[in-house]
């Protein structure tokens, strides 16, 4: 109930546009992600410092922002009444793989190719996920549209990926992304419930960040137990700025999802993400190479997303007048 009610007060014009603008930062994360992995040779501390610097900006926010702490308290006691399954705050979990896998094989497959291998996982988990009612959306039928939408994004995946079969680059590289595109679709989700609980998308954007955070610096000690550390860390500034821009994108996504389902979401953020990564991989100095295959699948990509938010008027009965 909750969920449709506020579904009318975002216009679906304006929520799409604000998920294209949050998928064309994560482009930019993920350029600056990967950058920030290839320079320190390192691609999980580079992704522990990514969302290490998201929480520490949303712990200094946390105490301005009344409604974040009062939205914590909320989530602890659904979680400790046993309201809220204890699994639906591990949305952190996702966004510190994606992260990793950033910085990880960002720089090497390139933001565009990055940004198409992750489509495929996003769309198809969306449609899932929206099919079961998952989401706070509840229940959202696989219409012909949404499907065909889905079923496009993964024929612009495997397009993409064609060029590099064979190539210099490892398909386990392309891998990653695309498996963290599930995972993105299962973190709005579930972001989206802790967001309803919370009554607070930064509260809910807060304990992503924690989870992530802890996961990512956990497993960075113990890798570092065994290979050691970077000699240093760079002293360009902008390459730590991966953190804010994820802020930015958990918030908005866990504020969206109950207005527009989690597939609409993905592939919202889908066409915001594939024309930044084509605009950044092209003029940006040090970019992959951008070959055919990857222009047109991100074409494909752009299709899927227009085909999957078509709206489908229902088929009036036989028998039955329009008015």
């Amino acid at each position: 109930m909750n969920a449709q009610a506020s579904s009318g007060s975002v216009p679906p014009w304006l929520a799409v546009t604000l998920a294209a603008i949050c998928g064309a930062l994560a482009a930019v994360q993920t350029r600056l992600n990967g950058t920030l992995g290839a320079t320190l040779g390192d691609g999980f501390v580079a992704a522990a410092i990514s969302f290490g610097s998201g929480l520490l900006i949303l712990t200094v926010g946390l105490a301005v922002v009344r409604r974040g702490r009062v939205g914590l308290a909320l989530v602890g006691r659904a979680l400790a009444a046993r309201e809220m399954p204890w699994w639906t705050a591990l949305g952190g979990l996702s966004g510190a793989f994606l992260v990793l896998s950033q910085g990880i094989t960002g720089a090497v497959v390139g933001v565009a190719l990055f940004s198409v291998a992750l489509v495929a996982g996003q769309t198809v988990s969306g449609l899932v996920l929206d099919r079961i009612g998952f989401g706070p959306h509840g229940v959202v039928a696989a219409s012909w549209t949404r499907v065909a939408g889905a079923a496009l994004a993964i024929i612009a995946v495997l397009w993409s990926v064609s060029g590099q079969i064979g190539g210099d680059v490892p398909l386990w590289m392309l891998g990653m992304p695309l498996l963290a595109g599930f995972g993105v679709g299962w973190q709005s989700a579930v972001n989206g419930r802790v967001k309803a609980a919370a009554d607070s998308a930064f509260a809910a954007t807060f304990i992503n960040f924690v989870v992530g955070t802890t996961a990512l610096v956990t497993v960075m000690l113990v890798r570092a137990g065994f290979v050691g550390w970077p000699d240093g860390l760079p002293a360009e500034p902008l390459l730590y700025l991966g953190g804010a821009i994820g802020c930015i994108f958990i918030g908005v996504n866990a504020f969206l999802v109950s207005h527009t389902g989690v597939l609409i979401l993905g592939l919202g953020t889908v066409a915001g993400q594939l024309v930044g990564s084509i605009i950044i991989d092209a003029v940006v100095p040090g970019g992959a190479a951008l070959g055919f295959a990857t222009i047109s699948g991100a074409a494909l990509a752009l299709a899927a997303v227009a085909i999957a938010t078509l709206r489908v008027r229902p088929t009036a009965p036989r028998g039955t007048s329009p008015g």
